[in-house]
């Protein structure tokens, strides 16, 4: 059975066997501990501008992956605000030149891991209508759903997820170092003192597509607690 780990940023990530998956995908800088603890080369890591935008969570990531690598990186593109076609390319236009647009496009993020000697096999970016509509579309256009969607997206970790069961590539999934809190493997998240809490904002979401997603395809499971018991994600077999 082709299995897929898909690991996160909780530290000391609960690991299932090594002869239960074969291969792995990362979110950000989850890299971090494939390497610590010796895991295969990620198949593919999903990042965001973040990783390259300059604020301290994004510098603390992208040092932690420093001489590692991956196979595909898949570039969430930000979200717009709502802006589409013709619009999205007159803002585009317009802040092409401030600092903080820059550092938010797919070649200023390459350029980036460069300088980190950060190796992967290819990069593609996705579109926000893109990455958004498979996880709409994988969980069957739910109103309940699509209306938490609205209020808060989903989490790197789900849209790798999303990604790889989209790929229709592996017949089973594993979650692992998922906590819905805001963590880091190599140090302390520098947003939770910004923002005063351990949570992340995206847990009310992710709880609910993991969920439903578990549910409805019968072959996602988890090695952690905290998934199994908020999101009813059924632990790994054995």
């Amino acid at each position: 059975m082709n299995t897929l780990l898909i690991l996160g940023s909780k530290p000391e990530p609960v690991l299932p066997p090594p002869a239960s998956y074969q291969e792995v995908a990362c979110a950000n800088g989850s890299g971090y501990s494939a390497a610590r603890y010796h895991l295969p080369r990620p198949a593919f890591t999903v990042m965001t501008p973040v990783i390259a935008c300059g604020i301290e969570s994004g510098r603390q990531s992208l040092q932690a992956l420093t001489s590692l690598s991956t196979g595909t990186v898949y570039f969430l593109r930000r979200r717009n605000r709502g802006r589409r076609g013709f619009a999205r390319l007159l803002h585009y236009i317009k802040t092409f030149r401030e600092k903080p647009v820059y550092r938010m496009q797919p070649f200023y993020l390459k350029r980036a891991l460069r300088s980190i000697s950060y190796h992967h096999d290819t990069l593609v970016a996705l579109y926000p209508e893109e990455y958004d509509t498979i996880v709409e579309r994988l969980c069957d256009w739910d109103a309940e759903v699509l209306s938490q969607l609205q209020r808060i997206r989903p989490s790197t970790g789900i849209i790798a997820l999303a990604l790889a069961i989209d790929r229709q590539k592996y017949q089973r999934y594993i979650l692992s170092g998922f906590s819905f809190e805001l963590t880091h493997p190599y140090a302390p998240n520098p947003v939770i003192e910004k923002r005063g809490t351990t949570a992340s904002s995206h847990a009310s979401t992710d709880v609910m597509v993991i969920g439903y997603l578990a549910k409805k395809l019968g072959n996602v499971f988890t090695t952690e607690k905290t998934v199994h018991e908020r999101a009813g994600v059924p632990f790994l077999p054995g």
